[in-house]
């Protein structure tokens, strides 16, 4: 387990400068882009679910989650958990490990903007040093919850056939 752990993690990483790279990215243009900011603006007046700097966090962060989720699907199959999924991509294990995912991607999201709500108290609200703080700390707590999810439920090792028969 302690290899599967380091291997995880080693994949994470790679993973990780994916979706930090997709999100600054996604966060940068939506922030610039007058268009995206009326939108969220629209939305978050229309459904009365938090600010519009929040909601911009949450709109970056899911639109990296989505490119990443399927990178570290096709890197965890082939090498962390290769033995248990034979190195093959399955339709069923996928979207296993998008179900599992969505646990990380809350508590990614939750602690992004969590963080980011409460680290203004240190520096001025919404700065981009706030933000990239808010972002380290969603990425361990994702961390634990994937892995987590990965290992006990998506690529759990399965017994055969002939091992459920016996009593």
């Amino acid at each position: 387990m302690v290899l599967k752990a380091i291997s995880f993690a080693v994949i994470g990483v790679v993973n990780t400068a994916i979706d930090a790279l997709v999100f600054f990215l996604a966060y940068r243009l939506l922030v610039a882009s007058p268009a995206a900011t009326d939108a969220i603006s629209w939305l978050v007046n229309h459904c009365h679910c938090g600010t519009v700097a929040a909601a911009t966090l949450v709109v970056a962060n899911t639109f990296s989650w989505l490119v990443a989720v399927s990178g570290s699907y096709v890197m965890n199959s082939t090498i962390t958990f290769a033995a248990e999924s034979g190195r093959r991509l399955r339709l069923t294990s996928y979207v296993m490990f998008l179900g599992s995912g969505i646990l990380g991607y809350l508590g990614n999201t939750t602690a992004l903007v969590v963080v980011a709500h409460v680290f203004p108290l240190v520096l001025p609200e919404w700065s981009l040093l706030t933000v990239y703080v808010a972002k380290g700390c969603a990425i361990l707590v994702s961390f634990v919850v994937n892995f987590s999810m990965s290992h006990f439920v998506v690529f759990r090792v399965r017994r055969s056939p002939a091992e459920d028969a016996r009593p």
